[in-house]
């Protein structure tokens, strides 16, 4: 079974545009309920029985069960007789609102995530139809439960073969867009590791080094914004709470804000192409980036958004079948690429790699590349080593390094 996801631009009229805000707004008051309810019941749990809070407590009977996704749509079907407003709403649509809840707190226990927020009027932006019609797509028009037929900018075509399962709506700064889920029931095999290998090495001085010896310098995408975004967020503080005009300046700094995702997002997957036009292996290593926004340079790390690079690069390599691992991460900066030698610990000025055992010498980035490079080989288990010859002493092959076998070995005349 493949599974892709498509966004698209749309075009509401003005009714259909208020129709999707309204619909939001009654999305975020169920939202809200359902977790007002299941934070009392859990607050009513935590301290024991002889150790009430003398202020206040919460009285729910013990026999309460908790409310979860069953329960509380048992009471969202009972309340639509007492709240008629929310008869007015697909119904599919608040059940999706309360199993997102559900699956938030599931994230909480099992992921380690944070404890559910409260919507308010901005934080609730999207809403899901979990059934769509088969063909719901008629030219640059789709038709959706409850709204009718809205335009969209249709800018690729769905391809052949796949059903349209669901459609999110999805409202950002910059308008409406409907993300609709494609399946088609195909298997598609995972590439194979054949080819021209490359390792990456990711970092803050130079976005990235490869193991073919290329460097691509660090765009600063939220640097080079910044100071239109500071005379915004300069403006904003005089602004009265609840104006128009504060509304106003709020959206503006978020189309602001987008445009900045939007060009990092377009050079990722520009760059993640680049990559995969010169090689049918691509290593990288496994980092857990999100410790690396925690740190001294925690501003200009998610500034480069290193995390969705890697995730874009990896969709990519899938899309283009060209093969993509992870290899450990550890010592891939104190490890010679051309003898294994442990060179020990650099400081970061230090941005020259030379090995005192070999006297190879390279880019500080680029050798770590060819480490994480030959680590992605010998896990496969049909590579020994691959070494990249620096000078080219009177090796042959591809020009990108020689490649030996595991059982390869010099005979005697």
């Amino acid at each position: 079974m493949l599974n892709l996801s498509y966004e698209y631009k749309l075009k509401p009229t003005a009714e259909q545009a208020q129709e999707i805000e309204r619909v939001l707004t009654v999305c975020r008051k169920v939202w809200n309920y359902a977790l007002r309810e299941r934070k009392d019941w859990i607050n009513s749990r935590k301290c024991a029985v002889n150790a009430c809070s003398i202020s206040k407590e919460y009285i729910i009977p013990l026999d309460a069960a908790y409310p979860n996704y069953l329960q509380q749509s048992k009471s969202l079907t009972e309340a639509k007789e007492q709240i008629p407003e929310l008869k007015t709403v697909n119904a599919q649509v608040l059940q999706q609102i309360l199993r997102r809840l559900e699956t938030a707190f599931v994230d909480m226990q099992r992921k380690g995530m944070g404890f559910p927020r409260f919507k308010n009027l901005y934080r609730m932006r999207s809403f899901v139809f979990p059934q769509m019609l088969k063909n719901c797509i008629q030219g640059n028009s789709i038709k959706l439960p409850q709204l009718g037929q809205v335009e969209l900018i249709k800018s690729r075509e769905i391809p052949d073969g796949f059903v349209i399962k669901q459609a999110r709506i999805v409202r950002k700064a910059s308008g409406y867009f409907v993300v609709m889920s494609l399946r088609c029931d195909v298997n598609v095999p995972d590439p194979v590791a054949s080819g021209n290998p490359i390792g990456i090495d990711l970092g803050l001085d130079q976005f990235l080094a490869t193991s073919d010896g290329e460097l691509v310098k660090r765009p600063k995408f939220l640097k080079t914004k910044h100071r239109k975004l500071k005379l915004l967020q300069r403006r904003l503080k005089n602004k009265k709470k609840g104006s128009n005009n504060r509304h106003k300046l709020n959206r503006k700094i978020a189309r602001h804000h987008q445009h900045i995702a939007d060009t990092r997002k377009d050079w990722h997957f520009k760059q993640a192409n680049h990559i995969c036009d010169q090689a049918r292996m691509v290593f990288v290593e496994d980092i857990d980036f999100r410790v690396w926004a925690k740190g001294m340079f925690c501003k200009h790390t998610l500034d480069a958004g290193f995390g969705q690079f890697v995730s874009i690069l990896q969709w990519v390599c899938w899309k283009r079948g060209v093969y993509f691992g992870k290899v450990n991460k550890d010592y891939t900066s104190q490890v010679c690429p051309q003898c294994d030698t442990h060179t020990g610990k650099k400081e970061l000025k230090e941005r020259l790699h030379q090995c005192p055992e070999c006297g190879y010498t390279t880019h500080r980035d680029v050798a770590a590349a060819q480490v994480i490079r030959n680590r992605g080989l010998s896990e496969e288990g049909r590579f020994l080593d691959i070494k990249e010859n620096a000078c080219g002493d009177g090796l042959t092959g591809t020009g990108n390094g020689l490649v030996k076998s595991r059982g390869s070995k010099k005979k005697k005349a």
